[in-house]
This record gives C-alpha cells, structure tokens and sequence, in this order.
C-alpha cells in the first residue's frame, strides 16, 4: 500500500472514532496537499479555516454547500474538517480556491462587469467563469502529486451547483449549472494542459499567469 492510500486510511479510521489527526498526518492528506499547493503557487489567496459545517458560515443558509464556501467579504474559506471521501474533498477545496484565484486578481471583476452590461450573456458568461474555476482546480491538482482524477468518475452528478462562494450573506450567492460533462472537461484541461489552457470563451488566462508567485 503506498504513502497516499496509508494516510487515507488512516484519516478515515480516526475520522471514524473522531481521533484528532497528527500534524504530520494531517500535512499528507489530500486538502492539505492542495492547500499547501495552491498557496505555493498563487499570491494572496484566502486562509482556509476548518468547520464542522460550512453551511454555518458568513450568512449562509440550508441552499448554501455544507461542505465548502469562500466568503469573499472576509477573504476565508470554511471547509468541512470530516468527510469519509477525501479526494471528494479535495476537489470542493480546489474549486473555491479557482474561486479566489478570480476573485483576488481581477478576473471576477471584468465578469461581473460584462455580466451587468449584457444581461442576455450572463448565462454564457457565468458559463465561462465556472469552465474557468475547474480547469484551475485541475492545474492545482497536477501540481500537488496526487493521483489524477477524472469528476466524471468521481461524481454521478453534477457538484457545486449551489451557492457557496461571495460576498456576506453566503445565501445570496451565484449558483450556476454546467453539466458534469463540461466540468469534467476543464477539470482534465488544467490537469493535462497546465494553466495556460484555462481560457474558456472571452476570458484569457493572463491575469491567472500573473497570479503565480
């Protein structure tokens, strides 16, 4: 059993009798990996804080996701510190962190400026931004050494259709519908292609090259 299915197995037997984590265990799992990736990568990213429920957090109501939310006003992310599939996990972290990748170099504002001058697009452009978050979530991914991962294998739905990134109150956030094929799709473009590729639409990947450290 290599190093990655021990630690698994090991978060999942503790979570299961609520045992605390080692640090050192702790730093191997797949949220910390990406946590400790994507901060290696990016400038000012937010902190990540971990929560029994997310859904408890920065105005947040029963329509908001229990297991991940970015809440811009106070620049965190709250992540469910259990859940018996870490890899699934994983995933939710590094998409809001796509999330706060846009929001804290300039990409979120040149959508929300185009959304409110073309109304008809904004479907199309909410579109482009969320086809954008994956395919950062993929490149952080690639990054970490973790085992790569097809959504379309992990999920049987399509996930994160809910609020769960903006501003205060947490409730009144976007909530945006792709396909789980389209998501798979710029998931496995980030993963394989690197973050140059993540340039869906009319959006362009230079502001997330300048992003990097």
């Amino acid at each position: 059993m290599d190093r990655i299915a021990i630690t698994l197995a090991l978060s999942a037997f503790c979570t299961a009798f609520s045992w605390p984590l080692s640090a050192e265990i702790m730093l191997q799992t797949p949220t910390w990996q990406i946590e400790q990736q994507a901060e290696a990568l990016f400038r000012d990213l937010p902190e990540v804080i971990r929560v029994k429920n997310a859904r408890a957090q920065c105005g947040a109501d029963k329509g908001v996701n229990r297991v991940v939310a970015y809440c811009t006003t106070k620049n965190v992310i709250y992540l469910r510190d259990r859940f018996p599939e870490p890899i699934f996990l994983a995933h939710h972290l590094a998409h809001v962190y796509g999330h706060a990748v846009q929001v804290r170099h300039g990409v979120a504002d040149i959508a929300l400026r185009e959304i409110r001058a073309r109304r008809d697009d904004e479907s199309k452009l909410r579109g482009w931004v969320t086809r954008q978050v994956e395919c950062i979530a993929g490149y952080i991914f690639s990054q970490t050494g973790l085992e790569a991962v097809a959504l379309e294998d992990l999920y049987t739905s399509e996930p994160l259709t809910d609020s769960h990134w903006g501003r205060n109150p947490l409730a009144v956030g976007p909530k945006v519908s792709i396909g789980l094929k389209a998501r798979a799709e710029w998931f496995d473009i980030g993963l394989t292609q690197g973050l140059g590729a993540c340039a869906p639409g009319e959006f362009s990947s230079d502001l997330l090259i300048k992003a990097l450290r």
